[in-house]
């Protein structure tokens, strides 16, 4: 058996979960020590009344001094945008605010996680702080940036709320930036179902597909431990029991609540697996050049990419199966990964996502395409051929590749 060198495997973020979860907020503010509390989320959230859910959570009757929030920020854009961030940070100095309380899915986390990041540093403009496109800070460099943090997931999809990694959008470059520090992660993640039964069917779908992703590359990665392994192979179960329901029905709290988990073991696992991420490479690449959502990219691609690298996955097969509820009798490991890729197909396409991008205009241009997926950062752990990168392009595009 092959044995890893050294692995790590760190849980930061107390979780609290279920229903009404987020009338903890107050009190756990208080305890972290936070004064001053910038809310940060969209629009959208505020439209649907989620932002005033948890915002009135604070209008409860003070006993003494209790934590605020002092000022709202509503700009976040799709894929953390690098001018958001640097936006609200120029926001949170001017309210003086010593906390961050962040509502949403992914785009919003990281950019909260981004502006926490911000703080921290002095930083005025985050692509700074990232000129190559990948920042990784372990210790002894990582220290605690004692800047009170919760996050509160509407999604159950990236698990941004509980993951040390911030992905944030150069808009002028065009690519995906990461920055990795195991203090970004939330002090605490709220997982309150509650907030989740309005997101749209379609969201449902990509943002589960997205926390499947998570879970499945984690399972295969060559630095997966048994620790590891186990976090994957709960979310693909839970994922795969649960994430249909809730895109059937948007009110079903126990399958909402199970789809939190889920995604948060996904990330967990993923994260602490990070090494062949090649489905998320070609994800970012997509999503930065054509601005598609991150988990629509990942559903597209996820059995394409199975089939196109099977050396990755076939040693997994087995432990897939398994999670993914996918009967075998005496199949061998490429027996196994054809049915479970079969199965793939069929659930993604029963949750009404699609099988390539004819959606998003024209992908024609192969040499923007080759550079944007050999350049993410993602491939420098597992770099993959010109060949093969145009193998899997030329069966998620709508038109014929130059």
């Amino acid at each position: 058996m092959k044995v890893n060198v050294h692995s790590n495997f760190w849980l930061r973020s107390s979780v609290y979960s279920g229903t009404n979860a987020r009338s903890l907020i107050p009190d756990l503010f208080e305890g972290l020590g936070a004064k001053r509390i910038l809310l940060v989320s969209d629009l959208g959230l505020e439209n649907t009344g989620v932002v005033k859910k948890v915002a009135e959570t604070f209008e409860q009757p003070k006993l003494g001094a209790r934590a605020e929030i002092v000022g709202q920020f509503l700009g976040v854009t799709q894929d953390a945008a690098s001018e958001c961030v640097n936006k609200a940070l120029k926001y949170a100095r001017e309210v003086n605010a010593d906390a961050i309380l962040a509502i949403g899915g992914g785009s919003v986390i990281d950019t909260a996680k981004a502006l926490k990041f911000g703080l921290y540093k002095g930083i005025t403009d985050i692509n700074d702080s990232i000129p190559s496109g990948y920042l990784y800070e372990g210790f002894p460099k990582a220290q605690s940036m004692n800047i009170p943090h919760i996050s509160v997931a509407t999604t159950a999809g990236t698990g941004s709320e509980v993951s040390p990694i911030a992905v944030i959008y150069n808009e002028h470059k065009k690519v995906k930036m990461n920055i990795y520090n195991i203090f970004l992660s939330s002090d605490v993640a709220i997982l309150d179902p509650e907030l989740t039964v309005g997101l749209p069917n379609d969201i449902t779908a990509y943002t589960g597909a997205d926390a499947l992703t998570h879970a499945i590359e984690a399972i295969v990665s060559p630095a997966a431990t048994s620790i590891t392994d186990a976090y994957a192979f709960q979310a693909i179960r839970v994922i795969e029991r649960n994430l249909p329901r809730a895109v059937r029905d948007g009110t079903n709290i126990e399958a909402r609540m199970e789809m939190l988990y889920g995604s948060m073991m996904g990330i967990t696992a993923f994260c602490s697996a990070l090494k062949a991420i090649p489905v998320h490479n070609f994800a970012h690449a997509y999503g930065a050049l054509f601005r598609i959502p991150h988990g629509l990219a990942n559903a597209v691609f996820l059995p394409v990419v199975m089939e196109s690298t099977p050396d990755l996955y076939l040693p997994k097969a087995h432990l897939i199966a398994e999670a993914f509820s996918v009967k075998i009798n005496d199949e061998d490991s490429k027996g196994i990964l054809a049915k479970v890729i079969e199965k793939l197909r069929v659930f993604l396409s029963d949750l009404g996502l699609p099988s390539d991008f004819s959606a998003y205009g024209n992908q024609s241009d192969m040499k923007r395409i080759l550079k944007a997926v050999m350049t993410d950062p993602a491939a420098t752990n597992y770099p993959m051929s010109e060949e093969l990168i145009m193998s899997v392009v030329s069966r998620v595009s709508p038109v014929r590749i130059n």
